[in-house]
């Protein structure tokens, strides 16, 4: 009787794995096999997923109206964001993780009120001290936000994974002579790499897809993003699907590369590390 209860929970679970599948492929499917049509077989049959006729024009196309630069810009923010929050938010949680002093507590409850903030409630204030410091309708007035608003789910992530490093391996670099900034680099560091790799593809997957502060701060075609740029691919009267889909297709493959091959380093770090302490 167990066993035949266990086949039909497996068979349930597999049945709704499935339907799951299916809901969240189909558009993806659709997305791709759109892209490599031409508007007339679109317009001739605009829900199917088939390919009677297959065409690389949507993309050349995409491509000369500026689609390759809102790509580099978005490297270039993206990347340098996350790089900045590795940096900061390792550096920040190693006080507040191994060292104990009267403000410890404050000053990391003060990061964790930071996680409560709207965002979208600061692009006001934001959007006037990017104008104060000449930074309007740059790439440096998306980072600087980018990286403030990164930081206290990232000092989070780091503080639990240092707590759990043992303090012997502290103390055996004491004994060596090793100073705190010596200690960080070769002791904490390299046993945080869970917390590096979750960090690094939490806010990647973040910045990659914002639109909101870049749409505030940024004006000029030449420094847009690409989830800004995305909009240079509608008309002011109609829309070119095949056209959108081919750019949505190209948007899209970053994060999936990183999703395929990270997600369990994502899952694992936030699991293991994290929900501790």
């Amino acid at each position: 009787m167990k066993s035949v209860t266990k086949v039909i929970h497996k068979f349930l679970i597999y049945i709704f794995a499935l339907i799951l599948v299916i809901f969240t492929g189909y558009p993806f499917l659709y997305m791709v096999t759109t892209s490599f049509k031409s508007m007339n077989d679109f317009f001739l049959n605009p829900f199917s997923i088939s390919l009677d006729s297959m065409t690389f024009e949507q993309y050349v196309s995409v491509f000369e109206k500026g689609l390759f630069n809102f790509f580099l810009n978005s490297i270039y923010v993206t990347v340098g964001s996350v790089i900045l929050v590795v940096i900061i938010s390792a550096l920040a949680s190693y006080p507040l993780s191994r060292l104990n002093f009267k403000l410890n507590r404050p000053l990391f409850l003060l990061f964790i009120v930071g996680m409560m903030i709207p965002i979208h409630a600061t692009l006001i204030p934001i959007f006037i001290m990017s104008n104060n410091f000449d930074l309007y309708d740059s790439l440096l007035a998306l980072i600087g936000p980018y990286v403030a608003f990164a930081l206290p789910i990232s000092i989070f992530i780091f503080v639990q994974f240092m707590r759990e490093i043992p303090v012997e391996l502290e103390e055996a670099a004491k004994l060596d002579g090793a100073g705190y900034w010596r200690i960080f680099i070769n002791v904490i560091f390299p046993n945080v790499k869970p917390a590096i790799s979750t960090v690094v593809i939490y806010n990647f997957v973040h910045i990659w897809n914002e639109f909101v502060f870049a749409l505030v701060l940024i004006q000029s075609q030449e420094e847009m993003t690409l989830p800004l740029g995305l909009q240079k691919f509608y008309g002011e009267f109609s829309v070119n699907v095949p056209g959108l889909m081919a750019a949505l297709t190209l948007a899209s493959l970053p994060i999936i590369a990183v999703f395929i091959f990270s997600q369990e380093r994502v899952v694992r770090g936030l699991t293991s590390g994290s929900v501790k302490g």
